[in-house]
């Protein structure tokens, strides 16, 4: 089974956050053994940071040790579908705020694999309950 990193890693490892950069590495290079796969839709999302070629993210991503080229399945659809549903309901009765609906696909692509590597837990959890989260340390 593999983990997926989420865009925000991607982004702290590849942008050397000098907060989130560090500890985003170490935790890829920990779970790198169990295998890292990042979601097409965070592929499209750090694609800016890479000079907006996808050919970048794709060798980037090599060096990490995780395949860009995990495919969505119909699985994953029903697992973003349900993710979906719960946000509607809690944005109805004003449970929560805003979040974009690439956090949940990546949320239900990632509830096919081990779990889901992230410094934003709580753009998830609610939506995908029992889903696996790790973060990375901070100092």
């Amino acid at each position: 089974m593999a983990w997926v990193l989420d865009s925000c890693v991607v982004l702290d490892i590849a942008l050397r956050d000098p907060v989130f950069g560090l500890p985003s590495a170490l935790l890829a290079d920990e779970l790198r053994r169990e295998g890292l796969v990042v979601c097409p839709i965070s592929v499209i999302e750090v694609t800016p940071s890479f000079a907006g070629r996808v050919q970048n993210v794709e060798e980037f991503l090599a060096l990490l040790g995780a395949d860009p080229y995990a495919a969505w399945t119909p699985a994953d659809t029903a697992s973003a579908a349900a993710g979906w549903m719960r946000y509607v309901a809690q944005k109805r009765a004003g449970m929560t705020g805003r979040r974009p609906i690439a956090d949940i696909l990546i949320g239900g692509f990632a509830c096919r694999f081990q779990g889901l590597v992230t410094r934003n837990p709580q753009h998830v959890m609610s939506f995908f309950p029992g889903l696996a989260i790790r973060q990375p340390a901070t100092p």
